[in-house]
């Protein structure tokens, strides 16, 4: 029999724990609503008991203390969600678990999923993954391996371009109201719009000053990082006519500065949706955990 891994993803809104070989074989998975950090993490402890299993990956939202030399490490430091600010996340897994346990950040292991299950992805030499949904986040992958730095990039409460004439909409993100995120999450378009996203028609004109906000967002990672792809996830993703504008605005904004065929041509195997779809996070966590047995 294969060897079993667990991942855990957890939101803002929901916890998803899942036990499996890889994308062709999860054998259990379950989901519940994030409570308090006690009560959520005591249901996925209890979830993976049930399983032999060799390693777990733990991927929470964050931000997280991913320093190992940091007396903190493993909690979640400042974050809006009432009650999780400084949890502890890895400390309650360790104390019931004698098994390698990985942990990093949701949005970085739905990036290293994309990267080790896919194959068209593991030729690439970097590789940045954006969630666009409640929040805003990146991870970025270069030579395989997740970008940490300082603490963790943070690429979603980037400052970019906000023409308050075109849109007075002041911003949503308590820390730095109008950056990326506070400009172009989910919540952010509800409340400029005055209704849930998901409510609004494909051809609200909410969608071409969304795909806009991307847009610079993704230039300015072209720019810094040079990706050799672009993945854009989460559940504002989902709408689908956004990424044709998104990849006419970024080639608009690039104006042919940047000369590759990839990004000069239709950009269609350039900023892409998740090869993995909506698993991306929970693949990602368990593929942290195989590859916290081979290291």
């Amino acid at each position: 029999m294969e060897k079993l891994y667990g991942g855990m993803e957890g939101g803002g809104t929901k916890f998803v724990c899942a036990v499996g070989t890889g994308p062709d074989e999860i054998i259990d998975q379950t989901r519940f609503a994030t409570t308090s950090p006690e009560e959520t993490l005591e249901q996925a402890i209890a979830f993976f008991k049930k399983h032999d299993i060799q390693a777990i990956g733990l991927a929470p939202f964050g931000p997280l203390d991913l320093n190992p030399a940091s007396p903190t490490y493993g909690h979640i430091s400042a974050t809006p969600k009432p009650g999780w600010s400084n949890a502890d996340i890895l400390g309650p897994f360790r104390r019931q678990f004698n098994l390698p346990l990985a942990f990093d950040l949701d949005v970085n292991a739905a990036a290293f999923g994309e990267y080790h299950w896919l194959p068209e992805n593991r030729s690439l030499d970097s590789l940045v993954y954006f969630t666009i949904g409640t929040g805003i986040g990146a991870g970025i992958l270069i030579n395989g391996q997740v970008v940490h730095g300082l603490t963790h990039p943070e690429a979603g409460h980037m400052r970019l371009p906000h023409d308050r004439q075109k849109d007075p909409f002041p911003g949503s993100c308590p820390f730095h109201a109008d950056c990326f995120e506070g400009l172009a999450n989910g919540p952010a378009i509800g409340q400029r719009w005055g209704q849930p996203a998901d409510t609004l028609p494909p051809d609200h004109p909410a969608w071409d000053l969304e795909a806009n906000y991307i847009a610079l967002a993704v230039a300015n990672v072209i720019y810094t990082l040079s990706p050799q792809r672009i993945v854009l996830g989460g559940g504002v993703m989902e709408q689908l006519q956004l990424f044709p504008l998104i990849r006419r605005k970024v080639h608009e904004i690039l104006n042919d500065y940047i000369v590759s065929p990839t990004v000069t041509g239709s950009m269609q195997a350039y900023i892409v949706p998740p090869g993995l779809g909506k698993r991306s996070g929970i693949l990602g966590a368990m593929a942290l955990a195989k590859n916290s047995i081979r290291s």
